[in-house]
């Protein structure tokens, strides 16, 4: 399995992708010097693995390195899992 998490940019979304196939999105709204995460999802045949844990890392991981933006989690699932991972938690007060 060669998972990989990629910006879409134009979609609005973290990407998900297993060997060329997206299996799961973060999707994502911007606005000014904030970055909504409004949904998370997996597609079911996947889900259990750990899947959705690695898109909301990669893709805090991509807005910290790459950007000064707020984090707003929107999500239940994004919002749940800075919490459980204080590390990330000064993304939401930048």
């Amino acid at each position: 399995m060669a998972l990989e998490v990629r910006n879409d940019t134009e979609q609005q979304q973290y990407s998900l992708v297993d060997d060329g196939e997206v299996i799961g999105f973060a999707a994502y709204e911007t606005d000014d010097d904030e970055i909504r995460f409004v949904h998370t999802e997996v597609d079911p045949a996947h889900r259990g693995g750990g899947h959705a844990s690695i898109l909301v890392q990669q893709a805090l991981d991509d807005v910290r390195a790459g950007s000064t933006l707020r984090v707003v989690p929107q999500c239940s699932y994004v919002a749940a899992w800075i919490e459980r991972h204080p590390d990330y938690q000064e993304l939401t007060t930048r």
